[in-house]
């Protein structure tokens, strides 16, 4: 089995061989999904995130559901994951790692639905993030909330070398 590093390599690699067209199509099958799932329908308060480019696009997906629920997104400040509510209202910035963020106080209340980001899952539902360990962080704080992770069909791997610290997400929603 490969390392995490080279894991990460080798997924990057994948994502070049698709076009932005076919990932923004494959986007959409995932988010009506997740858009679908009997956890997001019941969900109130659910976290989500601003996708990267080379990521499953919850842009469209964020601006449908933020008036209609309550989304939560993370910003990053220094080594953590910091809640902020995506109000009707709010402006988005480029935060670090070139991620959008809301402009807004952090949020401090419950979550009903984690929704993770990563460079790849596997069955058992570990995941490969992208190194720094921000949502295994993140992730510690809130073990009783259900969390799905998302990402495109190639990102799905048999197996993914795991340490104590890494988080596991419930469930994994792929296309």
């Amino acid at each position: 089995m490969l390392d995490k590093k080279a894991l990460r390599q080798e997924i990057r690699q994948r994502k070049k061989t698709h076009t932005p067209e076919y990932l923004e199509a494959q986007s959409e099958i995932i988010m009506r999904k997740l858009e679908n799932h009997p956890a997001f329908q019941q969900a109130n308060r659910v976290m989500l995130y601003a996708s990267l480019p080379d990521e499953v696009q919850t842009l469209a997906f964020l601006d449908t559901w933020k008036s209609r629920k309550q989304i939560i997104l993370p910003t990053v400040v220094g080594d953590d994951i910091i809640p902020v509510e995506l109000t009707a209202d709010a402006q988005m910035v480029e935060g670090d790692f070139h991620i959008l963020e809301p402009e807004n106080n952090p949020y401090t209340g419950p979550l009903d639905l984690i929704v993770v980001p990563g460079m790849a899952f596997d069955a058992k539902g570990h995941r490969l993030g992208r190194g720094k360990g921000y949502y295994d962080r993140f992730l510690i704080k809130y073990p009783d909330v259900k969390t799905i992770g998302i990402c495109f069909d190639f990102q799905c791997l048999e197996a993914i070398p795991t340490e104590p610290h890494d988080r596991v997400v419930d469930e994994v929603l792929s296309y």
